[in-house]
């Protein structure tokens, strides 16, 4: 288990001191530039539907279980090289800082009276069609975009990680390939939803094993993130009651089965309204409001959701090294 620690403490800090640097050889790009290829071949070869979709599924994590298998023979001929190689791979599946990096600057624009390029910094960010989106808009989608993305870039790599360790552990098995490659073929599939994961004409049948496998591996992180959040909400004395309590009432409203937990919790303690009508470049969603209209929305209720989210993140690390310190 101690390799574990090293391992998940490593990627945590290099997340936490770099971020997600953007460079052509990253690991999520090289996979993101191969499901691209091998969709584009499937749509060639008339494969375009669900079967086409089963397929690509299967070539990516097949690209997955081979990296994890490179590195896990790293490791048993160099056992120091192979523990930087999962560490190296577990940060490149982490998305902890760079919630922060997108969404800060946006509220920037918005602080700074320019909406335009408030509109082109949250188009990073979301898939939904900016450019009908006023001030309250832009906040809102910025919002919900942190929390969303604080269980699909953090909070998941963390419970596969740790649920991955823990099941080696208990089977007798080396915990740090097992636990590293959890993490690495979450993000597999996490990549996947974002890419194929749409309920438009092109992905309608063709994205459905990626988004349906992304939801199954989302449920339990997606719910954890409700005492996680209210811990953070907590510690920094902003309503974890009405937090957990609007959590609760409404975190199966949204068509997501898993984001409506974080965004719901986030709403509650800010004591703000998420959700509502969306614009995607295909289709109008008409999604329900998640929270109270106890506060008017402003940019600053960004920085305080970066802030929720930071401490969050502190709260859902601490305990699985703990636990871990504990299997010495």
């Amino acid at each position: 288990m101690l390799e574990c620690i090293v391992i998940l403490a490593g990627a945590f800090l290099l997340d936490m001191a770099l971020g997600d640097p953007v460079y052509r050889l990253h690991p999520v790009r090289l996979l993101g530039h191969a499901i691209t290829g091998l969709e584009r071949f499937l749509f060639r070869t008339g494969q375009n539907g669900f079967i086409g979709g089963a397929i690509l599924f299967a070539g990516a994590i097949s690209c997955g279980i081979a990296c994890v298998m490179a590195a896990k023979l790293l490791w048993r001929a160099f056992p120091a090289s192979g523990i930087l190689a999962f560490t190296f791979l577990v940060y490149s599946c982490i998305g902890f800082m760079d919630l922060f990096r997108h969404a800060l600057p946006v509220e920037g624009a918005l602080n700074d009276g320019d909406t335009p390029k408030a509109r082109s910094r949250l188009s990073r960010m979301v898939g939904r069609d900016v450019s009908v989106l006023d001030r309250e808009g832009i906040t809102r989608a910025t919002v919900e975009s942190v929390a969303e993305n604080f269980v699909d870039g953090f909070l998941s790599i963390l419970f596969w990680f740790g649920a991955g360790a823990l099941a080696a552990f208990a089977a007798g098995l080396p915990p740090a390939p097992v636990a590293a490659g959890c993490a690495i073929l979450f993000r597999t599939v996490n990549t996947l939803d974002a890419m194929v994961g749409y309920r438009s004409e092109r992905y309608r049948h063709f994205g459905t094993v990626s988004a349906r496998v992304d939801d199954i591996l989302n449920f339990m992180p997606a719910r954890l993130s409700i005492p996680v959040i209210a811990a953070a909400v907590a510690l920094c004395r902003t309503g974890a009651r009405r937090c957990i309590h609007t959590g609760l009432r409404d975190r199966l409203v949204h068509a997501s089965p898993n984001a409506g937990h974080p965004e719901s919790c986030v709403a509650g303690a800010l004591g703000i309204r998420l959700g509502g009508p969306v614009r995607y470049p295909q289709r109008m969603l008409d999604k329900p409001w998640m929270g109270d209209d106890i506060n008017p929305i402003t940019p600053s209720h960004i920085h305080q959701a970066c802030r929720l989210m930071f401490c969050a993140g502190w709260i859902a690390f601490l305990p699985v090294v703990f636990i871990f310190s504990r299997l010495l």
